[in-house]
């Protein structure tokens, strides 16, 4: 497990922390095998009836720690954690709900289109920069932002990269439940006791059935986005984008 990534278990619950507030929770490889071990874990575990996942400090999650993401490029044929917590996130058997604050970057946004329920104060704040950064979504949301956003805004989270904030995301419905200021662990307590409370078989069969319908398609989804993000990586594109990004300044391409 990493040392950045806090796994708690009360009774039927299992508590999830990214827990590297220093960066903004920014995740790295690391983080992603931790987190994807935490849910295949609780998944499997009939005891768990539900799984929450949470960030420390002011945000709850920065995206790829691009530094080491870079250190561990996959070759086109390679598997990397990242897309193995995907995975995990997208075919769970136990509720999963995110609780978030502050920045939602990158996969801290894609990752809750896989959460079951999605808690939200007023400080959260959603981006998708794949593009920005020369690179394609992941997570399948290419395929789920259209469906739930209409193709015109997916068009603008995931072609233009524009950010939204909380409101936005609870009418698209990538939000369930908003929070009041500074009551964000309180709803989240709320919404994981009414969940505990339910029978706990109803519960599972009716997240299946909720799921079911979709999967194949969004493993499907997953799977290309990997091979074409992948891809990606070795582009001169993609070098000049994160050049440009560590040396703070605005990228230059050419056709």
């Amino acid at each position: 497990m990493s040392e950045h990534v806090n796994v708690e278990q009360d009774g039927g619950l299992v508590a999830i922390t990214l827990a590297r507030p220093e960066r903004r929770n920014a995740i790295t490889v690391a983080m992603y095998a931790a987190l994807a071990d935490a849910i295949e874990n609780a998944s499997a575990d009939r005891a768990v009836r539900a799984i929450t996942i949470r960030g420390d400090g002011q945000d709850f999650a920065a995206g790829n720690d691009l530094a080491d993401f870079l250190q561990a490029a996959p070759r086109l044929d390679e598997e990397l954690p990242v897309w193995r917590l995907l995975r995990i996130l997208a075919t769970c058997e136990t509720p999963i709900i995110a609780a978030v604050h502050g920045n939602c970057v990158g996969i801290g946004t894609t990752m809750l289109l896989h959460c079951d329920l999605v808690v939200a104060d007023d400080t959260a704040r959603f981006s998708m920069p794949f593009v920005d950064l020369a690179l394609v979504p992941e997570a399948a949301s290419s395929l789920l932002f259209p469906r739930m956003a209409g193709r015109r805004r997916a068009a603008r989270y995931l072609l233009l990269c524009e950010p939204f904030g909380a409101d936005e995301a609870m009418a698209i419905g990538l939000v369930s439940h908003r929070a009041e200021p500074g009551q964000l662990g309180q709803k989240l307590d709320e919404v994981v006791a009414a969940l505990l409370a339910k029978p706990p078989e109803a519960l599972r069969k009716t997240q299946a059935l909720l799921r079911r319908g979709a999967r194949d398609e969004i493993l499907e989804r997953m799977k290309l986005e990997s091979s074409l993000f992948a891809e990606r990586l070795q582009s001169a594109e993609v070098k000049e984008a994160i050049t440009a990004f560590f040396e703070k300044r605005k990228p230059s391409f050419t056709a």
